[in-house]
């Protein structure tokens, strides 16, 4: 599931409404600006000040697609240098025919206009898959293997969510809310004569129905908590319609939206040249990936939007993650098509609580290691503690080795826009390296080049990639590993309490995450220039390794 921009109905209505916040906080410097941003100026001007020699760095992005046409992306876009556009030949010779910008792993390899956008949850597939083997059973924990057990456990914990955890009352008050909040929608639509309308069409509308006054309040909170006018009715109508399918999914098993579409064997790991080369599919498809593509690297100092983190960047695209949560199988493949196309940084703005078949992705991410791509993965929005939860992909591999070439971030915010921490955040004193920003972060979105404000643990992470980016560009020696050490040890502790997302506990921001601070591109290119970069060896070390009897 992606870590969404726009967060669940539920929290934002409850959520008071906080200051403004000017775009492009996130990069500023807290002494010259006042706010808690990452001082990116600061790092341009002390290398510039070296007179280092930038060198070009590929990132891919695995996410729900991208506007290939933004007029802030269109320079920083990866195009394959081995592939000759649309002539239906896979001149690369790689499996996949066309690979321009990346790779749809939702699409089907006969229509690039056949594509999965929805999808359901994994707890959900976990719970219904394995209900005929374990429903009713007696089982015999002590005699089951240790991978068998793993799976009875994950299977007991999904229908613990899926079953047990539904308050009927809630699901009918869920129902009555969508049920009055359509009707209200339907007169909104007929008096504005548009099916779909956002918080700027409400702007002078007025109306005497108390139902569709009711649509333009909420639509209207939502979009002033969010600081984000573009919010339509129909983001806010399929939101709660998902929630709605998430709670009645206890007697009907998920339908099998990616079966229909891509048509792979999905238990064979060795079926993986399907999709098609389709990466934007839709405005819809692409918001979350087109946003978090131009926190990256949105084309600096062109005069247009916004700036991206990293000045020298391209970015690959693979579409992976629908709106819903994404299967283990193309995450894993999606890993390994950035690795082997040159990425040198994987940012992963996506995750769930379930992965049946771990084992791939785990296999995935040890082949990463093994090339030195550094991995960046978003934390998750649902303000837990991740040293006692769940949140996939994870860099604790089923071996018992944790994956030295992985970064795990939580949302920062400022004071100015509801705290330090974002109330949102998922956090970890073990499991969550280091805080970024990611609320209010202005950035493009599809659509006609436009720009938005969206947050959630999901902007924080591609900040980190870009950074990373950023590192390697001016500093090209450095492994994968020295580029992690470098961002968590350089990072800024706010030296004042913060609130723990979820119970508003004041506490240090070490008690939140591994290295208890904010990253700071000034402090971390200031390190990064110190050391002596061990990339070679590193990559000699994996590759003896992998000889040895490690797996590719």
């Amino acid at each position: 599931m992606k870590q969404s921009g726009l967060l669940s109905i539920a929290v934002i209505i409850s959520m008071a409404v906080s200051a403004q916040v000017p775009k492009g906080w996130h990069t500023m410097d807290k002494e010259t600006s006042g706010y808690f941003g990452i001082s990116l100026q600061k790092a341009y001007d002390f290398l510039q000040a070296k007179k280092l020699k930038s060198h070009p760095v590929l990132v891919a992005v695995i996410d729900s697609g991208v506007d290939t046409t933004h007029e802030d992306l269109k320079p920083i876009l990866w195009r394959n240098p081995n592939e000759i556009p649309g002539n239906g030949i896979d001149d690369d010779k790689n499996g996949y025919v066309d690979d321009i910008y990346g790779w749809n792993f939702l699409g089907s390899h006969d229509d690039v206009n056949k594509n999965v956008e929805t999808d359901s949850y994994e707890a959900v597939r976990v719970y219904h898959n394995l209900k005929s083997k374990y429903e009713g059973k007696d089982i015999d924990e002590s005699k089951l293997s240790p991978q068998e057990l793993d799976q009875y456990k994950m299977w007991q914990r999904a229908k613990q969510e899926v079953v047990g955890d539904v308050n009927p009352l809630e699901v009918l008050q869920l129902k009555n809310m969508f049920k009055t909040l359509s009707e209200g929608d339907s007169i909104i639509r007929t008096d504005l004569k548009k099916d779909e309308y956002s918080c700027k069409d409400l702007q002078n509308y007025t109306t005497e129905n108390e139902k569709a006054q009711k649509v333009k309040d909420i639509l209207e909170r939502i979009c002033k908590v969010n600081d984000n006018n573009d919010i339509s009715n129909q983001m806010i109508l399929d939101q709660l319609q998902n929630d709605l399918n998430k709670m009645e999914a206890a007697d009907v098993a998920p339908k099998n939206y990616r079966a229909d579409v891509v048509k792979d064997n999905y238990n064979d790991f060795n079926d993986r040249f399907y999709g098609n080369n389709n990466v934007m599919v839709s405005d819809k498809s692409a918001l979350h990936g087109t946003h978090v593509t131009g926190i990256i690297g949105a084309a600096r100092n062109n005069g247009k939007g916004m700036n991206g983190i990293a000045d020298n960047v391209k970015i690959m695209m693979i579409r992976a993650v629908p709106d819903g949560d994404e299967h283990d199988k193309d995450i894993a493949l999606a890993i390994r098509y950035a690795v082997d196309n040159g990425a040198k940084v994987i940012n992963m703005s996506f995750g769930k609580g379930y992965s049946p078949e771990k084992k791939w992705v785990d296999d995935a991410v040890e082949y990463a290691q093994s090339k030195g791509v550094l991995m960046v993965h978003a934390a998750g929005n649902d303000a837990k503690n991740l040293d006692s939860t769940y949140n996939f992909p994870t860099p604790n591999l089923l071996d018992g080795k944790t994956a030295d070439n992985w970064i795990t971030v939580g949302a920062s915010g400022d004071p100015k826009a509801g705290g330090l921490t974002a109330s949102f955040s998922n956090y970890g004193k073990k499991e969550v390296d280091i805080f970024s920003p990611g609320v209010k972060i202005y950035s493009t979105v599809p659509g006609g080049n436009k720009y938005q404000n969206l947050q959630g643990t999901s902007m924080a992470s591609p900040v980190v990639a870009g950074l990373a980016a950023l590192i390697l560009e001016y500093f090209p020696d450095l492994s994968a590993e020295q580029v992690k050490e470098v961002i968590e040890k350089s990072s800024v502790n706010p030296e004042q309490k913060v609130s723990t997302p979820g119970t508003g506990v004041m506490v240090d921001m070490s008690e939140l995450s591994k290295y208890g601070g904010i990253i700071n591109a000034y402090q971390a290119v200031k390190m990064a220039s110190t050391m002596k970069g061990d990339r070679e060896k590193m990559l000699k070390k994996q590759k003896s390794k992998m000889e040895d009897g490690g797996k590719d």
